[in-house]
C-alpha cells in the first residue's frame, strides 16, 4: 500500500511581510517537517567549527526546523540551546530530537529580541536565515526604516549580552553583497564592542554569507 503524501505548504507566503507574522510559521510549521535556509550544514560546516570547540556552549535563535542543532550535535557539540518564537515548531523539535537521539539539546520558545537567559552563559550565538526576516520590509536596504533598524538593534543587544567575554556570534545570511554588508554595517555602529571578521562561501547557484564577531570588551 502507498504511503500517504504529507501535507503540502507553500514555501513562499504571498507577500514577504508575511515572514513577519507568526501566523504564518504556525501554519507553515505545522505542515512542514525539516527546511533549510539557503544551504545545509554539509556547505558551511569547514567554516563554522573553526570557531565552535567541543566544550563550547551554544544558542541557535530562531532554528525553525532547520538539523542544524542535530548537525552540530553529531560533530561532538552537545550543550546546544534552540529557541524559536512558534510554539508549533518547538514541540515538533523536541519530538524530533528526542526520537533521533538528541534528548540533550534544549529547545525553548523564546523571542530573539527579549532573550529568557542570563548575562555572559553562552561561548558562541549562531544565527542561520533568522536576521533576514528582520529586514523583509524594510524598504531600501541601504537605508532601512527606523522600526527595522530598532529590531536588529535589539536581536544584537541580546546576543552580546548573553555571550560571555570573547564569545563568537555567527551570522549565515542571504550572501547579496549589499544585504549583507548593510548588516555588518549595523553591527559596526552598534555601541558595543566587536572584533570582526568575515568569512565568504558560494555553493553552486545558492550564495550566503557568513560572517563571524568576537565579543570585544564592555
Amino acid at each position: 500500500m502507498d504511503r500517504p503524501e504529507p501535507p503540502k505548504c507553500d514555501v513562499a507566503p504571498a507577500t514577504v511581510s508575511e515572514y513577519l507574522d507568526p501566523h504564518y510559521w504556525d501554519q507553515r510549521f505545522a505542515q512542514e517537517e525539516h527546511y533549510e535556509w539557503f544551504k545545509d550544514y554539509s556547505h558551511f560546516r569547514h567554516l563554522i567549527l573553526r570557531h565552535i570547540k567541543p566544550s563550547a556552549s551554544v544558542l541557535e535563535v530562531g532554528c525553525g526546523n532547520s538539523q542544524l542543532c542535530e548537525e552540530l550535535y553529531k560533530d561532538g557539540i552537545t550543550e546546544l540551546t534552540c529557541i524559536d518564537l512558534s510554539s508549533v515548531v518547538v514541540e515538533k523539535m523536541k519530538q524530533r530530537l528526542a526520537s533521533n537521539g538528541c534528548k540533550e539539546i534544549k529547545v525553548l520558545e523564546a523571542d530573539m529580541l527579549d532573550l529568557p537567559f542570563e548575562d555572559e552563559c553562552f561561548d558562541v550565538v549562531i544565527e542561520k536565515g533568522t536576521m533576514d526576516v528582520l529586514f523583509v520590509d524594510s524598504g531600501d536596504p541601504w537605508n532601512p526604516e527606523p522600526v527595522t533598524v530598532s529590531k536588529v538593534m535589539a536581536m544584537l543587544e541580546n546576543v552580546h549580552r548573553v555571550l560571555k567575554p570573547h564569545g563568537i556570534f555567527i551570522s549565515i545570511t542571504f550572501g547579496q553583497g549589499f544585504l549583507a554588508g548593510r548588516r555588518l554595517d549595523l553591527t559596526a555602529r552598534s555601541r558595543w564592542g566587536w572584533f570582526s571578521w568575515s568569512s565568504r562561501s558560494t555553493a553552486a547557484t545558492t550564495k550566503f554569507d557568513l560572517s563571524s564577531r568576537c565579543r570585544g570588551p564592555d
